[in-house]
């Protein structure tokens, strides 16, 4: 299923302010029984009041965002416009959108739903929950109309909800449906939260604004959606949200713990692998280098309470809320794990670590027409593993020089010129100096020595010709 989904930002078009029609007509007059249980609590008002109300209440609140972003996915630095929405929930003005709405971002101005339009400045972003918060550059005194986060309602499958933003670019528009699941558990995508799963439609653009429930409050921040075929979308939990924006206001980002522990459900369907009883989280592995490793932790303990607070991870749908207890750990003191190992019973002691960047810095790199970037065992596991340190290739022009070097995406750079690379610092010192070659002798061949799937291989690089934008 996670191959279907994509991120709703919406890359490369202009947003139109165009305001969406919404009828629901009398579709939902027949859809039930009028002694139906799902209709009792809108006997005494015309639903459609209910809906145009809650849609008043969060309307203000939302903006239509338009980045202008740096893009060095294809071995160069080029420019590019992306759209999404967000919702502003404070009057200082501060707005939740989502981290790959401004992902690169150079520019944000944002619009809101009466007119006016702010720059906007980045405050803090994780990738891990794929949150950002910004602030808008308003007049000193001035505060702006807000949405509130719904975090102690507990929603239910069949809940109604609006998803409100900008799909497409088309300004002030609101698309309608249920909460199909409450804790919908995607693989490689719930590191710290489940998702909440619904059929209002979020298309791109749609991303970064509120989901919002008939009582006018913001239950989620829409994220993804269905590649192909039917209405799939996906949003961020209000609980989730209320966690994160605190520590990208105070930290500038989320900066959890890391433990390098490696988790697995009881129930864990999906690898048909099932354990004897119903209480804690199995710990899988643990990463190389880690706390976790260092701590004593081995394969298949069964962790049962972190600091004397028993955890439980029954089906994998539990393991987001188990991540998160351990990412909140302090960083600055030890904590304490009960495991079962066996039928013994004991402790460990293990203090985590800041689990820092979990993108790795870039290099454009002209004239070899090619980017880099520094080795990250989050961003890219399977060449940390072979790697500890270093820097591989993110990017390649495809019209440009490396094109016919015989370069390929991920290779890891060990070496120009005989000169070892260990970091972005040692190449960008090294670039220069074959550009400086260049231009002084018409030294134009370079040899790259690289690692690719263990092999060690020499290519050379043709730097002649001239493929820089004017």
């Amino acid at each position: 299923m996670v191959c279907l989904l994509r991120f709703c930002g919406q890359r490369g078009g202009v947003g139109l302010a165009l305001c969406a029609l919404v009828s629901f007509g009398g579709f939902f007059g027949g859809l039930f029984a009028a002694d139906s249980p799902a209709l009792l609590d809108f006997k005494q008002e015309d639903f459609r009041a209910i809906v145009a109300r809650a849609k008043e209440r969060v309307f203000p609140a939302v903006v239509y965002i338009h980045c202008v972003n740096e893009n060095t996915d294809y071995g160069k630095q080029q420019r590019q416009t992306s759209a999404g929405s967000g919702v502003v929930i404070n009057g200082e003005g501060e707005v939740v959108t989502n981290w790959h709405v401004v992902e690169k971002a150079l520019e944000v101005r944002c619009l809101l739903n009466d007119g006016r339009a702010f720059t906007a400045d980045l405050v803090g972003s994780d990738k891990d929950t794929d949150l950002a918060l910004l602030r808008l550059r308003i007049p000193d005194g001035e505060r702006l109309p807000m949405a509130a986060l719904d975090t102690g309602t507990a929603l239910t499958e069949g809940d109604f909800v609006m998803a409100l933003g900008a799909p497409w670019g088309l300004n002030r528009s609101v698309s309608f449906g249920i909460i199909s699941c409450v804790r919908r558990y995607l693989p490689e995508s719930s590191e710290y939260s489940a998702w909440l799963q619904t059929d209002a439609a979020i298309s791109p653009g749609n991303s970064g604004g509120p989901l919002v429930s008939t009582d006018g409050r913001v239950v989620g921040i829409n994220a993804r959606g269905a590649l192909l075929g039917g209405n799939l979308g996906f949003a961020i939990p209000a609980a989730t949200v209320a966690v994160v924006i605190p520590r990208l206001r105070e930290y500038k980002q989320a900066r959890w713990a890391w433990t390098g522990l490696q988790l697995q459900p009881i129930r864990d369907f999906q690898r048909n692998i099932y354990f004897d009883g119903d209480d804690g989280v199995i710990v899988a592995d643990t990463d190389a280098d880690s706390p976790a490793r260092a701590a004593g932790f081995l394969p298949n303990d069964r962790l049962l309470a972190i600091n004397g607070q028993p955890v439980r991870a029954l089906m994998e749908e539990d393991l987001p809320g188990v991540r998160l207890r351990i990412a909140l750990l302090p960083q600055d003191k030890p904590s304490t794990f009960r495991i079962r190992r066996g039928k013994t019973e004991s402790a460990l002691v293990m203090q985590p670590r800041a689990k820092g960047k979990v993108t790795g810095e870039e290099l454009v790199l002209k004239r070899w027409d090619f980017t880099l970037k520094n080795i990250n065992q989050f961003e890219v596991p399977e060449l940390h593993f072979q790697c500890k340190s270093g820097v591989y290739v993110s990017g390649i022009d495809d019209s440009g020089n490396s094109s016919e070097s015989g370069l390929r995406h991920h290779d890891i750079l060990l070496s120009v010129n005989g000169q070892p690379t260990p970091t972005l610092e040692a190449v960008r010192k090294i670039h220069e100096e074959t550009l400086k070659a260049y231009a002084a002798n018409g030294t134009r061949r370079i040899i790259l020595s690289v690692l690719r799937a263990g092999r060690n291989l020499q290519l050379i690089l043709d730097i002649s010709r001239d493929n820089s934008e004017p």
